[in-house]
């Protein structure tokens, strides 16, 4: 059977292959997990019972799922506390700010509004180990006993949610941006309300667009999945930049003042640039995915910074930044983890100091972002039946091998199985557009006729 948490929670379409009925199940697993080593309170002395910090982005269906989840943990015997639509990054600070022992997102992140998922972190706010994942998994299944009476978990809501996490937000960026006008996507998701008054907060002068959720309409062409908007939007009111949010705000992309694209590559550069500037940047190491551009890499040496290199998905970065202790890390998508300041991804935070260094040099992010000059790039997903035989078939290594000899080190080729289909990704980075299509789609061929 397949395994149903993935690289990023529980996902499927809400109310179909993600049904309140599964949700249920899932929450009071968790606890019998999470929750099984509940510490006793200063004000709860007499009874003990596990605490969860509960959000949820806008789309509609987390209300049901809300309803669901909050009924599990009650029924197990946990109380719920439900901060209401906060970004991803907010449940996860919650969770240690609250003393909770472990929290819940509901959010399918940049995905349709059809779709939605449930992502647990532990204590602390960190995200869970597979093996962790695995026993929550197990549990779902295994009998379990209800308390009755006073041991019947209970619900409340947390007021001052919002309040606290831009509280700490604050606290974690230096930088003021007064003089700054920035144009802020809030994809109609979780950072609609929270992001703009966070940069408003530090000075800045916002003009907010998709920033009126409606349950129906995040992500709908809007957010950083789709960044034409923004780009259109900087360009009208003359802004110094544009920043984009996915609909749970753990990513943000920009837009600078010209309308060009700063990419999560970008931003890691020049985040890693300031830090290392200020004696901040441990061992001076960035963690990136194998899916960062060439063109990164050879800006970081350049300016004396090692990357480490891991394999896609932030639980891989994380994982890296944790083993290391580094302080900087993320994925070209604009996925970027600072654990000074969070145990995960935080699009509003990486917002804020993105903006920060702009403010602080006096230096358009056009040419801050100019220290990485990108490779050209193709990626082309190659259908398959068998996808780990496919990537490792003798025919498609001396194709790769070839491919990498012709490049000689002026670029770079990178094949690999998705994480979630039958497909084998070819990506190849070459010195022209031109060299780079054609010797994917010659690396493609042979992936297909295996």
């Amino acid at each position: 059977m397949a395994r149903l948490f993935g690289t990023d929670g529980v996902r499927g379409r809400a109310n179909d292959q993600l049904t309140p009925e599964l949700a249920l199940r899932l929450a009071s697993a968790a606890v019998s997990v999470l929750g099984a080593h509940a510490n006793p309170r200063r004000d709860d002395v007499a009874r003990v019972r596990p605490r969860v910090v509960v959000g949820r982005d806008p789309r509609a269906s987390g209300e049901l799922l809300e309803a669901a989840l909050c009924a599990g943990l009650a029924a197990a015997g946990a109380d719920a506390i439900r901060v209401g639509v906060v970004p991803t990054p907010a449940v996860a600070f919650l969770t240690a700010d609250y003393g909770a022992d472990f929290g819940v997102m509901i959010s399918a992140s940049h995905n349709p509004m059809p779709d939605n998922g449930i992502k647990f972190f532990g204590a602390g706010g960190h995200k869970l180990a597979d093996d962790v994942e695995d026993a929550i998994e197990a549990a779902m299944d295994a009998p379990a006993e209800r308390p009755t009476g006073a041991d019947v978990g209970r619900l409340r809501d947390a007021p001052d949610a919002e309040e606290r996490y831009l509280r700490h937000l604050a606290a974690s960026v230096d930088a003021r941006l007064d003089g700054l006008t920035i144009v802020v996507d809030g994809a109609n998701g979780a950072a609609s309300a929270v992001g703009p008054h966070a940069y408003e907060a530090a000075g800045a002068t916002v003009i907010p667009i998709h920033s009126d959720p409606d349950g129906l309409n995040i992500n709908d062409g809007c957010g950083s999945t789709h960044l034409d908007v923004l780009q259109a939007a900087v360009l009208e009111h003359g802004a110094d930049l544009g920043l984009a949010h996915d609909g749970d705000a753990d990513r943000c992309l920009a837009v600078d003042s010209t309308g060009a694209v700063v990419d999560g590559d970008m931003i890691m550069a020049i985040l890693a640039i300031d830090m290392h500037e200020r004696g901040e940047l441990t061992d001076n190491v960035l963690v990136a995915t194998v899916m960062s551009n060439l063109g990164l890499h050879i800006a970081m040496r350049e300016a004396g910074i090692d990357v480490k290199v891991t394999g896609v998905g932030d639980r891989y970065v994380l994982e890296e930044l944790r083993s290391g202790g580094y302080a900087l890390g993320g994925e070209q998508s604009g996925h970027i983890v600072i654990p000074a300041a969070g145990t995960t991804g935080d699009g509003v935070l990486t917002g804020l100091m993105l903006a920060g260094r702009v403010a602080s040099t006096g230096t358009r992010l056009a040419d801050l972002a100019a220290v990485v000059t990108v490779l050209p790039q193709e990626l082309i997903n190659v259908p398959v039946s068998d996808k780990h035989a496919v990537a490792v078939a003798d025919t498609v290594q001396d194709a790769v091998r070839v491919a990498e000899a012709e490049l000689d080190g002026s670029g770079r080729i990178l094949l690999r199985p998705s994480g979630t289909e039958q497909l084998v990704r070819v990506m190849v980075e070459a010195g022209t557009a031109d060299d780079a299509r054609g010797i994917a789609e010659r690396v493609a061929a042979v992936v297909a006729a295996v």
